[in-house]
């Protein structure tokens, strides 16, 4: 028995004297069940929605009223003409937009029947159809609340797909398969590299080199970069000829995006290897820090919009985020740098810190 106790007083110093790892292993649970609990929802909420009133009658602007005192839409601003609704939607200011045509009210009341047009962002398709449900069903609820001891009027909805009118799938599979990958390989292939050294005795040979800190990170990352980038053109190939995805936009555009991106993600792999001690804690931290919050937090699987604030404010600093988000803008709906400059202009600047944070992290290790 005393045997028994001493391997496990043993085994729990081992476990405490790494610290990272006692605090990885205890957050952990709890991190999971925040973000699992809050952020796994198929609702969506917050929709921001465009509003084209070309009738600027007193039933449109009820029901527009009534829409956005639904949990489940936003309204973003009147547009003046069709022009305004498609900036709106290459501006990514809404998912949605509400057509009335002139003649709206005056054929509610004299035929009881009218229509209305519904544009939606179909980019990604299980989202376009939960949305059109939600407004069909919201403007049915209307038009009962309207029959109420009147004459029985009918309000029809024609639906217009954007971007993606077949309503397939790998449309927005693709583009976040894009990111994970290259946060797999990038990210967590890296934080290990630093580590690696130190446990196998290596680094004390880079550590005597004539070589700077600097040239050793780059050194680190110039060969996942590379991989990275045969992979990005692989995915881009097999998805163009076999899942028949459209590449829209430019393939320089989405190239250099692609290299930002991958950049971000090896100085973040960089930067947890120079802060672990282990291999295993490295691919650890690499899972939770980045693996986890990419796939939960930047919009590949649930909705942004539908998120508690706290997970929206953490969701801004989530490099997958604001990749998949420009990546998609430009493959699907074909939009040029001028659409997506605040994604790639964010997406640079994140580059730089975790670059310069990685450098520096280094440096305090010699």
């Amino acid at each position: 028995m005393k045997q028994f106790l001493s391997f496990v007083r043993k085994e729990f110093y081992h476990i405490t004297r790494d610290t990272l790892t006692l605090v990885i292993m205890l957050i952990l649970p709890v991190i999971l069940l925040l973000i699992l609990g809050f952020a796994v929802s198929t609702e969506l909420k917050n929709t921001s929605f465009v509003v084209l009133d070309e009738s600027k009658s007193t039933l449109s602007r009820k029901l527009v009223e009534k829409l956005n005192g639904n949990a489940y839409f936003t309204l973003e601003s009147y547009a003046h003409t069709a022009k305004d609704v498609d900036k709106a939607f290459r501006r990514g200011e809404c998912k949605l937009a509400l057509i009335f045509p002139s003649q709206f009210a005056n054929d509610v009341v004299h035929t009881g029947n009218s229509s209305i047009q519904i544009i939606v962002d179909a980019s990604d398709p299980n989202e376009a159809s939960t949305l059109v449900n939600y407004m069909q069903l919201a403007i049915m609820q209307f038009q009962r609340e309207q029959n109420v001891n009147m004459t029985p009027r009918f309000i029809d909805t024609e639906v217009k797909m954007l971007y993606n009118p077949q309503m397939v799938s790998a449309y927005n599979f693709v583009p976040g398969l894009i990111g994970m990958i290259m946060m797999l390989i990038c990210a967590m292939m890296t934080s290990v590299s630093i580590v690696r050294e130190n446990e196998t005795g290596t680094m004390e040979i880079l550590l005597v080199s004539p070589l700077r800190p600097v040239t050793i990170i780059l050194s680190k990352a110039a060969p996942y970069l590379v991989i990275s980038i045969l992979n990005v053109i692989s995915i881009l190939v097999l998805s163009y000829f076999v899942l028949d995805v459209p590449v829209a936009g430019s393939l320089v555009l989405i190239m250099s995006l692609s290299i930002v991106f991958t950049f971000s993600a090896l100085a973040l792999g960089l930067l947890i290897s120079s802060i672990t001690k282990t291999q295993q804690t490295a691919m650890l931290a690499s899972t939770v820090g980045l693996m986890l919050p990419s796939m939960l937090l930047s919009g590949l699987i649930f909705p942004i919009e539908s998120m508690p604030a706290i997970l929206r404010v953490i969701s801004f600093i989530i490099p997958a985020r604001w990749f998949i988000e420009a990546l998609r803008d430009v493959m699907i709906k074909g939009l040029g740098l001028e659409s997506i400059w605040m994604q790639f202009s964010i997406l640079l600047l994140m580059t730089f810190i975790l670059l310069a944070a990685s450098i520096k992290k280094f440096k305090n290790r010699l």
